[in-house]
């Protein structure tokens, strides 16, 4: 009976969380004095959280429902930026424009300037080893 139990919230006797358990044992020291059934006490117990591990629980899952939540948002808006980019392409080739050409200036312009500069010149070097592209000829 002169057991000490620990006050981490994480601990657990037989399985069975130490919050848990010393409020069972509240819950009947009291029903043993006469103050409030142990049933109610054990239910009062666990409606405050006293175990500790709950909250643990109850927090970890709020911060994962808040995150995937926020994913699910920007899904959401990163669809309807894509949907919108596909209306953008469909009114240029409308007014004439190549959309494939429109999509390769797009990809250049995200380029660095000095590593489209490499790449260009890596490129002329392949043409020229395949005879597509002489020496001195610009593009």
């Amino acid at each position: 009976m002169g057991q000490v139990l620990s006050n981490d919230p994480a601990a657990t006797v037989g399985g069975v969380p130490i919050g848990a358990v010393k409020a069972a044992a509240k819950a009947i020291s009291k029903q043993a004095a006469g103050e409030q059934p142990a049933e109610e006490a054990q239910t009062e117990a666990f409606d405050k959280k006293e175990t500790g591990a709950s909250d643990a629980h109850g927090v970890a899952r709020d911060q994962l429902r808040a995150f995937i939540e926020r994913i699910e948002r920007l899904e959401e808006e990163k669809a309807t930026i894509a949907s919108d980019i596909k209306d953008v392409y469909g009114e240029a080739k409308a007014m004439g424009f190549d959309t494939k050409i429109l999509r390769k200036v797009i990809r250049i312009r995200k380029q660095d300037h000095d590593e489209r500069r490499e790449q260009e010149a890596i490129l002329d070097t392949y043409l020229q080893a395949l005879g597509m592209v002489s020496a001195g000829e610009d593009e």
